[in-house]
């Protein structure tokens, strides 16, 4: 493996999302009293533990290939990679966006870069990919 970049749901929003959880564990509560209110509890809590594993993102350079979650590219169809800032992100995101590109982005992520392909068989302009280690992913990408 020459590049391997795990990200995961920020604590702050796993929190938000517990908080909403809570708020329908009391509403429960208060139709329906101690037990349902128990079991929504325990069912809710369940479920955050799984909407933290399934949100998490993956970007992995193995060998010759590009992998981001289930999506993978031979590293010889990428033409360019661009690093961006958190502007450009948000315009590529955005207003720029194409809509036959490919995104993987996570909306706590800010930065990331722009893959642009070359593969006459693919409709596919470019990847949008969220990315903390963008200059480590190029550096990767390009060599």
């Amino acid at each position: 493996m020459l590049f391997r970049e795990v990200i995961r749901p920020p604590l702050w929003l796993l929190a938000f999302i517990y908080f909403m959880f809570l708020s329908l564990v009391i509403a429960f509560w208060a139709a329906l009293g101690n037990f349902s209110a128990l079991l929504a509890f325990i069912i809710l809590t369940i479920a955050l533990g799984f909407i933290a594993v399934s949100a998490k993102g993956e970007v992995r350079v193995i060998d010759d290939e590009l992998k981001i979650g289930k999506a993978h590219i031979a590293v010889k169809y990428i033409k360019d990679v661009q690093i961006l800032d958190k502007n450009q992100m948000r315009l590529l995101r955005t207003r720029d966006a194409d809509p036959a590109a490919y995104l993987a982005i996570k909306f706590w992520v800010a930065t990331g870069v722009k893959i642009t392909l070359h593969d006459e068989r693919d409709p596919t302009p470019y990847w949008l990919v969220s990315c903390r280690k963008s200059k480590e992913l190029k550096n990767t990408l390009c060599r």
